[in-house]
């Protein structure tokens, strides 16, 4: 999400790069390329206006600090500036003081309204122990009804309905039926439409007459750029609105939606929707957004979502393998299943500091070598993924067609474990290893245990210094972010996740590792042992 944006913005701080001060001529300058950027991310014209304004009084007259380099104040006025924009910093859903929570979910057809309020019910009682009954009141788009009770299935959330009553009867009795069974949140689909209507806004205007409801949330695509915004803006002028959702945000590479409906439509951004599964809903940070569109990252949500896929128990086990060098094919296999765990490639990459500069990630990543990672892994026998060393030509050969690869492939893996095992002595070689003993091992073990390491420091440091050791022990694939053009391009602190080089991405062979020697260190090295 936002790629374009990222990539336009970083350009336009480039120039400032070096420069012992802010003045009033690169200032300007920069401020012209920050509302470049904006407008061609089709931020409405307004909003970028008054942002490159507000950025502007930030910074003028505002002296550089001793070891901060000019471009980096200059970020820093643009981030306050982007969480402001994007709304509070943290906004939550209204609570009923007695009786069921209701949300009423509005919006226009195909902005993903029905499969948001089955993500939003799955979130609710996942993450708060809610007890979320869904009422299916959109009695206009053909199998409506049905859909919601198929996701209802899924997710195990009961879902209410009354077969040829009206919208506002079946949401009222929905309502009714959940105070009378113990619910105590009440999600409402109500109907959308192609585009707004005088017949679509009465009936959700007389929907939320009929339940009171204490949260009005609009469901909007934000692929729809500006529709989007002047959509939300009539709806709110006919419902109140209290929050919007944006879906399909991880689609979105452009952002004006986001960026302009706050301040346009004067409600916060509650939720977003980034991605098709059911769990792909995120409670929205504006302070954590405004770092990932200016390509900083979102450690804290990273940290967040390892945490809610990876138990502690998985990742202590895995970060032990590491530290004391005890690493098969069997655990390399359990880790790559870790990280898909996450999600897809690109949206974990996304996530980390500095990787929004690199580009298109859809260019650069490849999902797909997971796949075939996994089918190599599972065309071994357990012995053969416990001892490595025994997989001769023969066995290569039968493991290759198995997974429907050539032989090659094979080896590559073998080399890419080699390598992961070699990153581990290093590890190990600076203090987590053999030099310890038995006891300071275990200290060692639990003082940098994935808990205790991310509770401490709290903003995940440590988290990529040993190859993403804080993230649960997944040290050992930290090469799926090294390789090729990625590999070459990643961001200071992140040196140490090599290993696995390429696997995640194209450019380099599976078995190179970025901690290999170049040739001119190899011929240093040969001739200081000659002498």
């Amino acid at each position: 999400m936002f790629e374009t944006l990222t990539q336009r913005l970083t350009g336009a701080f480039s120039f400032l790069k070096g420069s012992a001060e802010l003045s009033p001529e690169n200032i300007e300058e920069g401020l012209r390329a920050v509302r470049a950027a904006l407008l061609e991310a089709d931020v409405q014209f307004q909003v970028a206006r008054d942002f490159t304004e507000r950025v502007r009084a930030r910074v003028v007259g505002e002296k550089v600090l001793k070891g901060v380099e000019a471009s980096q104040q200059f970020i820093h006025a643009c981030h306050e500036e982007l969480v402001v924009l994007l709304g509070p910093e943290e906004s939550a859903l209204a609570v009923a003081k007695s009786g069921p929570t209701v949300i009423l979910m509005a919006g226009l057809q195909g902005a993903g309204k029905t499969t948001t309020c089955a993500k939003l019910a799955k979130l609710q009682k996942e993450k708060f122990q809610r007890r979320p009954l869904l009422v299916a009141a959109d009695v206009k788009r053909p199998a409506a009804v049905d859909q919601l009770k198929i996701l209802g299935q899924k997710i195990g959330v009961p879902v209410f309905h009354v077969e040829g009553a009206s919208a506002p009867e079946v949401c009222a009795q929905g309502v009714e039926f959940a105070r009378a069974n113990g619910h105590d949140l009440v999600i409402l689909d109500t109907a959308g439409r192609l585009h707004v209507d005088e017949e679509m806004m009465a009936e959700v205007a007389e929907v939320a007459a009929r339940t009171q409801p204490h949260n009005q949330l609009l469901v909007v695509d934000a692929m729809t750029g500006q529709d989007a915004v002047k959509s939300a803006k009539t709806f709110h002028d006919r419902l109140a609105l209290t929050g919007v959702v944006l879906t399909k945000l991880d689609g979105d590479a452009r952002g004006g939606a986001a960026l302009s409906i706050q301040t346009i439509v004067g409600r916060p951004i509650l939720f977003v929707g980034i991605g098709e599964k059911l769990d792909d809903i995120d409670t929205f940070h504006a302070r954590r957004m405004a770092g990932r569109i200016l390509g900083m990252g979102d450690v804290v949500g990273l940290v967040e979502t390892a945490a809610s896929k990876i138990s502690e128990q998985e990742a202590q086990a895995s970060f032990e393998k590491m530290v004391m060098g005890d690493f098969t094919l069997e655990d390399m296999l359990e880790q790559l299943r870790m990280i898909k765990r996450l999600g897809p490639l690109k949206k974990v990459l996304s996530m980390m500091p500095g990787m929004g500069q690199l580009g298109d990630l859809d260019k650069l990543v490849d999902d797909k070598r997971f796949a075939r990672m996994e089918a190599l892994f599972t065309s071994m026998t357990r012995r053969e993924r416990l001892r490595p060393e025994i997989i001769d030509m023969s066995r290569r050969r039968r493991i290759a067609r198995g997974a429907g690869q050539d032989p090659n492939a094979v080896g590559e893996l073998l080399k890419s474990h080699q390598a992961m095992k070699r990153m581990m002595k290093e590890m190990n070689r600076m203090g987590l290893g053999a030099k310890l003993g038995a006891k300071a091992k275990e200290e060692s073990l639990r003082s940098m245990s994935p808990t205790g390491e991310l509770a401490s420091k709290g903003d995940g440091g440590g988290l990529f210094g040993g190859g993403l050791g804080g993230l649960g022990g997944l040290g050992g694939l930290g090469g799926l972010f090294g390789g090729g053009k990625v590999g070459a391009g990643l961001p200071p602190g992140m040196g140490g996740m090599g290993g696995m080089g390429g696997m995640g991405f194209p450019g380099r062979p599976m078995g190179s590792s970025p901690t290999r020697q170049s040739g001119s260190k190899r011929k240093k090295d040969k001739r200081k042992k000659r002498r």
